[in-house]
């Protein structure tokens, strides 16, 4: 057998044609990001590295390849025993680390020896990452993207999901930021991604939409909580058409109780995260909003939140940055059910056609 190295971009657009892709790098450095669905097979594992890395400065490199060998073989028979005895022959893995090297070249060479018909990412984890950053922009150009805008608490997410179920083409930042997009949107339970697998995210997605048909996304902001939409991304989405949304006041706020029921449940979180509004809405203005929660007035303080600080905000900034707002249809939600959502998404996809 002979190995096959493929370039990052190549492997990058036949990722669907592997068995199984897999990370060779550390826990952390898989953690930080990866290639979509890829397993991770630590060929040394965090404190491995560290081991090695300390005996490479501090005696020398022969001594430090000698205990990495050593390592790197241990590792290698303990993933052979747990998840290779089962694969049959026609198995095609897909391997990488970080620059394509020793890591991923080690467990590579076993595996080829094997039998197996296996494939390396020439330049590894680096060189996809320069594919991701490369072919970005050309993915989000391409599409012809219709912007959900609305108000805080009108449903725009809910009507995404909505669309995605009626068989439209969907793209959900916040579910792949695991964010919400406002100073109270992070979610519990729900750590952000970093930057780099928030582009990964980005960019697999956008690589399987069709171009021939409307992309719904949501109007956000550059930042959705810590990470930052692709600047081409957003540039396309602030150029393109746009549908407003609309759903009555009282319907909005149980809406935003409903998907902020952690709020409900831990009072003390809510008031934590006001306190990120002080400085634009005042001491004295989120004490009270504060002690209203203490008091189990949720609804009154949401819907005070809209009116002084949601609405205001988010008029003047939908205007300023979404160029097709001016002209976009409304689409108006009787209220806040699934049913209710289905129906109007179904006529969307109708109007699109």
């Amino acid at each position: 057998m002979s190995l096959l190295r493929l370039a990052a971009g190549e492997a990058a657009a036949r990722l669907s044609e592997f068995d199984t892709v897999i990370d060779a790098r550390s826990e952390s450095e898989y953690a930080e990001d990866h290639l979509p669905g890829a397993v991770n097979w630590p060929a040394l594992g965090d404190e491995e590295r560290v081991r090695v890395g300390t005996i490479y400065k501090q005696v020398n490199p022969f001594e430090a390849r000698k205990v990495g060998a050593g390592l790197v073989a241990a590792n290698i028979a303990r993933h052979l025993q747990r998840e290779v005895h089962d694969k049959p022959k026609g198995w095609q893995p897909l391997l990488y680390c970080w620059r394509g090297g020793q890591r991923s070249g080690s467990l590579a060479l076993v595996l080829d020896q094997i039998g197996f018909r296996v494939s390396l990412v020439e330049g590894g984890y680096k060189a996809f990452r320069g594919a991701v950053l490369a072919q970005l922009p050309q993915l989000a150009q391409r599409l012809p993207y219709r912007v959900v805008c609305g108000p805080t608490g009108v449903g725009k997410t809910r009507l995404l999901h909505a669309l995605a179920a009626a068989g439209a083409q969907v793209l959900d930042l916040e579910g792949l930021a695991h964010h919400r997009s406002s100073v109270l949107g992070l979610i519990p339970g729900q750590p952000q991604p970093g930057q780099k697998a928030f582009d990964t995210r980005v960019w697999d997605v956008l690589r399987r939409l069709d171009p021939a048909r409307p992309v719904f996304v949501e109007s956000e902001s550059r930042k959705v909580g810590n990470v930052a939409v692709p600047e081409a991304l957003m540039a396309a989405m602030r150029a393109s058409p746009c549908l407003r949304l609309e759903l009555p006041d009282d319907e909005r706020v149980a809406l935003l109780l409903e998907d902020y029921a952690f709020f409900v449940q831990d009072p003390g979180l809510f008031c934590s995260r006001l306190e990120a509004l002080v400085q634009l809405r005042g001491k004295a203005l989120v004490g009270r909003w504060q002690a209203l929660v203490r008091m189990g007035e949720l609804e009154t303080v949401v819907r005070e939140l809209l009116q002084a600080h949601y609405d205001p905000g988010y008029s003047a900034s939908i205007q300023r940055n979404f160029s097709g707002y001016a002209d976009a249809p409304v689409w108006r939600l009787q209220d806040r059910s699934a049913a209710s959502l289905a129906r109007l998404a179904q006529e969307i996809v109708q109007a699109q056609r």
